[in-house]
Formats: C-alpha cells, structure tokens, sequence
C-alpha cells in the first residue's frame, strides 16, 4: 500500500489542485472516469465541510492500495463561517456517493476529521 499526503490552507485556490492530484491517485488506483469523479467530489465536500466548521488549514492523506482511502483532517481551527444546513448538504452528499463515510466530531461538536474509501 502507497501513502500520499497533502496539507494545505483552506482556501479557494488549493480546491482546484487537491482535485487534480486525487484525480491522479484515482488513475493509479484503476477507477474509471465516474468514480474517479465521485471521488474527487467527496474530497472537495470533506475539505468545504472543515472550512465551514472554521478550519483555516487540512491535512488530507490517501492510501492506494486495493482500494482508495482517504482522511481528511482540519487543523487551525476558528469559528464557525456557516449555518448546518450546508453541511447537512455536503454530508448526504458524501453518504449517496460513498456509501460508508466516518464524521469524527470535536468537543465541541464541530466536524474535524472526515474518513472514507472508495
């Protein structure tokens, strides 16, 4: 199994290569052209659902091997900049696409860590 990891500020600018690179790790992973979508999609949901939550920074690290793995951790946390119902979005979307996906929530409540596979 390969390790691949990623930190990044989360900004709007880095949203456009986070998606290149998973595209490249869904080509080495074997996934045809609608799931290497789904995929990058659930990356760039996981990664708007830390930034809503006030995350300034996320560290993403993948694993390839038999299947495509993915944490998505937020680090440098603020306050919130958003209400629930745009993460209840981007969270069902996550579940329809993915089928398994682990929120771990903080102390406080907030989102802070997103895990899945495809």
């Amino acid at each position: 199994m390969e390790k691949f990891f990623v930190k990044l500020p989360l900004t709007g600018e880095y949203l456009t290569t986070v998606r290149l690179t998973t595209g490249g790790l869904c080509a080495l992973a074997g996934f045809d052209v609608d799931t290497a979508e789904d995929f990058k999609v659930c990356v760039t949901e996981s990664l708007l659902i830390l930034k809503r939550n006030g995350y300034q920074n996320a560290t993403i690290d993948f694993s390839v091997g038999e299947a495509l793995g993915c944490v998505v951790c937020g680090e440098a946390s603020g306050e919130a900049e958003t209400e629930a119902f745009e993460n209840e979005i981007s969270r069902a979307l996550l579940e329809a696409l993915l089928g398994k996906v682990e929120f771990v929530e903080n102390a406080t409540g907030k989102v802070e860590k997103i895990v899945f596979e495809s």
